[in-house]
């Protein structure tokens, strides 16, 4: 009965990965965010790392096969490609919802826990702290590819947007001068603690399977 177990396991990752995807998807009540994303690169950044990192880290140390991390990632990727391809199809811009780049940074977590052959603490704590530092550069190079976020935030209003997250111009200098390093920053020393929570539900799981 092992191929069933880990037959299950697997399939509790794509159930998990797919649900942090809508999550990303509906967060603030709606589900186009490439101009949140732009706009409040910060926040973006640090929910993204934490999302990542605390499913990642589960079901990579569920399973103990590094490569579970950036399988979990690329699940999460297809299924927002599948998201914004249904949207382009009804005929908004290509560019009207952008996909989060998760895929490099649960490799860097992966290659950790390889490398440094299976050590929990160590995929905690540096593998954490390599997605949150990486997450927010490798999505700031995705967004730079964007024709214009903002045209498309004023150009596609969206009725469900609660006025709070209404999108508006950067203050570029008023609140950060370096969204990239303050992302960074931040998710880098966010993530260590979500990471570890994410191996503490790991082990809470096997207590609740035995």
């Amino acid at each position: 009965m092992v191929w069933l177990r880990r037959t299950t396991h697997y399939l509790f990752i794509v159930v998990v990965a797919v649900n942090s995807t809508l999550l990303t998807i509906n967060a603030g009540d709606y589900i186009f965010y490439t101009d949140w994303a732009w706009t409040s690169f910060v926040v973006f950044s640090i929910s993204q790392s934490t999302m990542l990192v605390v499913g990642a880290i589960y079901y990579m140390l569920f399973t103990g096969v590094p490569g579970t991390a950036t399988y979990y990632a690329t699940i999460m990727t297809i299924y927002t490609w599948v998201a914004k391809g249904a949207w382009f199809a009804l005929g908004y811009p290509y560019d009207f919802v952008t996909v989060p780049v998760w895929i490099p940074s649960a490799m860097l977590l992966d290659l950790t826990y390889w490398a440094t052959r299976r050590n929990k603490h160590a995929a905690i704590i540096i593998g954490g702290t390599l997605v949150g530092l990486s997450l927010p550069l490798f999505n700031m190079i995705n967004l730079l590819w964007i024709r214009d976020p903002l045209e498309m935030a004023f150009k596609y209003p969206r009725p469900t947007l609660p006025p709070y997250m209404t999108p508006i111009e950067p203050q570029v200098g008023k609140f950060y001068n370096s969204p990239v390093a303050l992302g960074s920053g931040a998710g880098a020393v966010l993530s260590v603690p979500i990471a570890a929570l994410g191996a503490k539900l790991n082990t809470w799981t096997y207590r609740w399977m035995a």
